[in-house]
């Protein structure tokens, strides 16, 4: 299934074509084959690994402008090959580590971390209290985004919208985490041959633009596309959304060492984050940043206060505990 990191960039070349090719990539290639040139194993640059195209473009922009601002003789660099959670334990393990950060998740950071694949974040040098929602602050990653699962509806078929999960399922949680796997999946069971399911974002929007659904759950960003596309008639909330961070982790063995720490410190740069916001989409983390965004883009932000108090936070610790388990046990039962 695609990553919201990955939605991000498929989402994004809808107005670019073709994606863009870095030249970390191939730096990392030449690592990988022990052929990295001297003079690029000397230069003074941080690179964080991302999944490329537009959301390479504006991290360049909007978190690598500020830290080279900041750190005079340090250059920003990327590497569009995608960061996944393998790539990162098959580099760290061989030796070989190229990238100093990378965007990840929460349940990843949290798995990878105790594995000493991972370098705690120093928050001597991150300030904790600019990700204050808990679980965006770990010990071995930091959130400098947010993005939601929200829920989305087709308005010429419920003109007054679900108002919350209970339109699924009569459902009566007082919490959301640790979550009752064994229950929850028995709910999917029972409506599952009225339900579709989508494996990429672009995907969840077809599914309810083309009417072959009518409420569903995607990503705050493919939601908020769908109702200018449709003119308002597909709708969404944030009511009962899940809300969950956008992760960056320093790994172990980072060339640039303690430069890395510094780069996730300059994330939290409130310009910056709000530049990413106007960009992508993604809602900005540090409360200065939260407290700057105009009143008309504020139903578009998953932090806002009136968006995050009818939420329920992403727990990265459940799941980096249950994630496989559980996985496995969803694909049987909506197979099945």
């Amino acid at each position: 299934m695609t990553s919201f990191h990955a939605d991000c960039v498929a989402l994004a070349r809808r107005k670019l074509r073709g994606p863009a090719i870095g030249r970390r990539a191939a730096l990392a290639a030449l690592a990988a084959l022990g052929a990295l040139p001297a003079a690029a194993q000397q230069r003074r640059e941080v690179v964080l690994a991302n999944w490329g195209g537009i959301g390479n473009d504006a991290q360049r922009r909007h978190y690598g402008a500020p830290f080279e601002a900041r750190h005079p003789g340090w250059r920003f660099g990327t590497d569009t090959s995608g960061p996944s959670a393998g790539r990162i334990r098959s580099m760290v393990e061989s030796g070989r580590v190229v990238w100093d950060a990378a965007e990840s998740n929460a349940a990843t950071a949290m798995e990878l971390g105790p594995m000493r694949l991972l370098t705690p974040i120093d928050y001597a040098i991150v300030d904790r209290a600019k990700a204050p929602v808990p679980g965006f602050a770990l010990e071995f990653g930091v959130a400098s985004y947010s993005f939601s699962s929200v829920l989305a509806w087709d308005s010429q078929r419920f003109p007054d919208g679900p108002r919350g999960w209970a339109d699924f399922w009569d459902l009566r949680p007082d919490a959301v985490f640790p979550l009752d796997a064994r229950a929850a999946l028995a709910k999917v069971r029972e409506i599952r041959r009225n339900t579709v399911y989508w494996s990429s974002g672009s995907e969840s929007e077809n599914l309810l633009r083309t009417g072959e659904a009518v409420m569903g759950q995607l990503w705050h960003t493919r939601a908020k596309v769908l109702e200018e596309e449709t003119r308002g008639r597909i709708k969404w909330t944030f009511n009962e959304a899940v809300l969950q961070p956008g992760t960056f982790v320093v790994l172990r063995g980072a060339p640039s060492g303690e430069m890395a720490q510094r780069l996730l410190a300059s994330m939290q740069d409130p310009d910056g984050q709000l530049g990413l916001f106007e960009a992508l989409g993604n809602g900005p983390v540090n409360p200065e940043a939260i407290a700057r965004v105009p009143e008309a883009q504020r139903r578009f932000d998953p932090m806002a206060a009136e968006n995050l108090r009818v939420q329920a936070v992403y727990d990265g610790a459940w799941w980096a505990a249950n994630q496989a388990r559980v996985t496995q046990d969803y694909l049987d039962v909506v197979t099945g």
